[in-house]
């Protein structure tokens, strides 16, 4: 039987450079062998598709699923009448994992599951830990005011972040 895919989030205030940071970790992570699988969290609707294209007229012709695929890649729309947002669970019951080493999700700040902190001094919010105890480790592009128990990673060393989330991926609990 095969072992859950481990799943590490990386949770951060709006404007504080989430998708900034994986846009630099995940290149870093795939010269390193981990194979990825991504969620983000969207705050707003949001389309993938693009009018004129026969996948976005379909759907808005009623489908409520549809799925594209090519010899490069595919991909599944599915259109949903809740009010409220997807939890994490959802959408990783959704996510094909047979193939992947990690699942990187950007996002869900509030659900408990395993994250990792991105804090901005600058931009002048409060530390999401440590009142969210699923907080392995806060990355920062400051030193903070006080030293947490947990590990304080620095922002400019992408190296020694690939390293934790690679322990984490290997099972390596922090």
């Amino acid at each position: 039987m095969k072992a859950p895919v481990p799943v590490l989030g990386f949770a951060a205030w709006s404007g504080t450079g989430k998708t900034t940071l994986l846009k630099k970790l995940i290149p870093t992570l795939r010269a390193r062998g981990l194979r990825l699988g991504v969620i983000k969290h969207a705050h707003h609707s949001f389309d993938v598709d693009t009018p004129g294209k026969d996948s976005f007229e379909l759907r808005h012709a009623g489908a409520e699923r549809v799925l594209v695929g090519s010899r490069a890649r595919w991909a599944l729309m599915v259109e949903t009448e809740a009010n409220t947002e997807p939890t994490l669970a959802t959408l990783l019951a959704n996510m094909p994992d047979d193939d992947l080493d990690l699942i990187v999700v950007e996002g869900f700040k509030h659900e408990r599951f395993t994250k990792i902190e991105l804090h901005r001094a600058a931009l002048g919010r409060p530390l999401l830990y440590p009142d969210d105890p699923s907080i392995v480790a806060i990355v920062s592009d400051t030193p903070l005011e006080t030293t947490p128990p947990i590990p304080r990673l620095d922002l400019a060393d992408l190296d020694a972040l690939a390293d934790f989330v690679i322990g984490i991926a290997a099972g390596d609990a922090p």
